[in-house]
């Protein structure tokens, strides 16, 4: 008689057992190159930039950079198994424990550098060292980021091959093996951007919108609604104060006390009377289209009797139609208030939203702006009309260039230009820093001697390459470029991904470490990081210009008799009042 026992139990693991040992087993399924690419691209993310950044951001940069170099790894990985050259798994084994002792060393010892060049970075702008928790929310962020985009990419790998197994079953007796993969790599390549596109950056970009212009129907705390006439959003404007926008609102209910008026007055020896500037704006609400919106400036501009003042300047705005304040208070210091200053909204993203997924309104803005204002003023005696200026900071420069087809065209329809913070794919700031004189540097060129046009770069300690150093005696109309060698904004390109700029060959800017080095894919989205905290950088560094719209103003649009001297009690004045992106 067979006794049957019954069958032994098992043992089966706890739910959190189960979990640990999945994460366990997890990195043997890793690519030990990739991996090691990992690794090599995270430590040298880590590398000097041209801004300080909080952890945040550089968390960020370091697990983008970690999930090229995983790719990168295991795609050179692949091509040498492709290659035959053999690997056992007692190599492997041996690879990943060397692996495991670099990481070791050299992860701390990238967050110490990391540290050491950021906290020096920091002395350098005059701001406190980084915080203590930095390197811990570093690795943890960097980390947290890489793993999501290897699911990614792991997910769009799945996605090829299961496209490719569909092709081959339709295609496969008439197509060779190799072609059906990469049909199947092509089309999944196709259907992301589409995808990316159509519905995420669309979509995203749609919903965006709807938000911010929500936002845009606020007013900033402390701003009210003029009662002077010559301003738009007044109860005698055109321009209704509610249809202005969040920025709008601002910029007309702004400027300096008539404290200030006076003291740059009394100490650059003034004689003409003070008057109050002139300050015209319209909102995206106000028309239509951006023709009708301009038009609307034209109206108010026309209303405020704005061509009988010396000065008219054409500002266009950034995204959400900020204009800096430092750059409006500039001029109306300088001239005494006897000005005239027009703008519109354009758009309800901010900049770098615009930035990124928005290049065609601002130009479209920028020319609209400048080509009404400029119609109405080509009408007036020639010599019974305001000195007419372009200006604009940022996507604001970017735009108001776009109203121009050459630095020949803004010397024959203006009586200058003032551009500042220009971004690196403005089209006449490419063509004119591309044909700078040989051995000028990229950040601050030399354009055939500098007889119209020239840059400034002026960080904190107050030194100016290039807008004095060529002398004083340069023709009318001018253009003068402000930018600093830190600022993402100027400086970012697609071609950082394989191309090393000049501005890193060549003598460095006085804000920028002398161990900043290119390297392929990395800069490139350091720089990209360095667009997002360009603007929180102090003044005189990154996108802060504060102070330098005194020197921008007064070298291209100076009063009679106006000194040197003149331009330091300005730059002094203007100085006494942070301003506030």
């Amino acid at each position: 008689m067979t006794v049957q026992r019954p069958a032994a139990t098992r043992h089966r693991p706890t739910l959190g057992r189960r979990v640990l040992d999945a994460f366990a087993r997890w990195p043997r399924r890793l690519s030990g190159p990739g991996l090691a690419g990992a690794l090599v691209f995270f430590t040298i993310s880590l590398g000097p930039a041209l801004l300080p950044r909080a952890a945040f951001y550089q968390g960020a940069v370091a697990g983008i950079c970690a999930a090229i170099g995983y790719g990168l790894g295991a795609l050179l990985a692949w091509v040498v198994r492709r290659a035959g050259v053999p690997w056992s798994r007692r190599a492997s084994r041996w690879f990943r424990r060397v692996l495991l002792a670099a990481t070791l060393v050299a992860v701390p010892a990238a967050l110490w550098w990391n540290r050491t060049w950021q906290d020096e970075l920091r002395g350098l702008f005059g701001e406190p060292p980084a915080h203590s928790s930095h390197p811990f929310v570093v690795v943890t962020l960097a980390l947290v980021l890489a793993v999501l985009l290897l699911q990614v990419g792991r997910g769009l790998r799945r996605v090829t091959r299961w496209v490719g197994g569909l092709v081959g079953r339709v295609l496969g007796r008439w197509v060779p093996v190799p072609v059906t993969r990469l049909v199947a790599v092509a089309l999944v390549a196709w259907l992301t951007v589409v995808v990316l596109d159509g519905t995420v950056v669309r979509g995203g970009l749609a919903a965006l919108n709807g938000v911010y212009s929500t936002l845009d129907s606020g007013t900033a705390p402390g701003v009210v609604q003029p009662d002077d006439r010559l301003r738009s959003g007044s109860p005698e404007s055109s321009s209704a104060w509610d249809d202005l926008g969040l920025q709008g609102r601002t910029f007309v209910a702004g400027g300096r006390p008539a404290a200030h008026f006076e003291e740059v007055a009394a100490r650059t020896g003034r004689t003409e009377p003070l008057q109050d500037p002139i300050r015209v704006y319209a909102g995206l609400s106000a028309g239509d289209s951006l023709d009708e919106v301009a038009q609307l400036v034209v109206a108010e501009l026309d209303r405020t009797h704005a061509w009988d003042r010396s000065v008219l300047a054409v500002v266009t705005a950034t995204g959400t139609g900020w204009v800096d304040p430092s750059m409006s208070d500039s001029l109306e210091l300088l001239w005494g208030g006897d000005t005239a200053i027009a703008s519109m909204q354009y758009s309800y993203l901010p900049s770098w939203i615009s930035f990124v997924g928005d290049r065609s309104t601002p130009p479209a803005a920028g020319k609209a702006l400048f080509e009404a204002v400029y119609e109405r003023w080509s009408q007036l005696p020639e010599d019974d009309r305001p000195l007419l200026y372009a200006a604009g900071i940022s996507l604001g420069s970017y735009g108001s260039q776009s109203a121009f087809s050459s630095v020949q065209d803004v010397v024959a329809r203006t009586d200058g230009a003032l551009w500042v913070g220009t971004p690196g794919f403005t089209p006449l700031w490419g063509e004119l820093t591309a044909d700078r004189d040989p051995g000028s540097p990229e950040i601050t060129p030399v354009l055939d001697d500098g007889r119209t046009v020239r840059w400034a770069n002026r960080p904190a300690d107050g030194s100016d390459r290039q807008l004095w150093a060529l002398g004083d005696d340069w023709e009318r109309p001018r253009v003068v470029y402000d930018q600093h060698a830190s600022d993402g904004v100027t400086w970012w390109s697609p071609r950082l991904v394989l191309n090393k700029p000049d501005r890193l060959s060549e003598p460095r800017g006085s804000d920028v470490l002398p161990s900043t080095r290119w390297v392929p894919i990395i800069t490139f989205w350091q720089t990209t990081i360095d667009l997002f905290v360009a603007g929180s950088a102090p003044a005189g560094h990154g996108h802060n210009y504060h102070t330098e719209y005194a020197d921008g103003w007064s070298a291209i649009a100076p009063p009679p008799g106006w000194t040197t001297q003149d331009t330091a009690v300005l730059r002094e004045v203007v100085g006494l009042v942070e301003s506030v992106a």
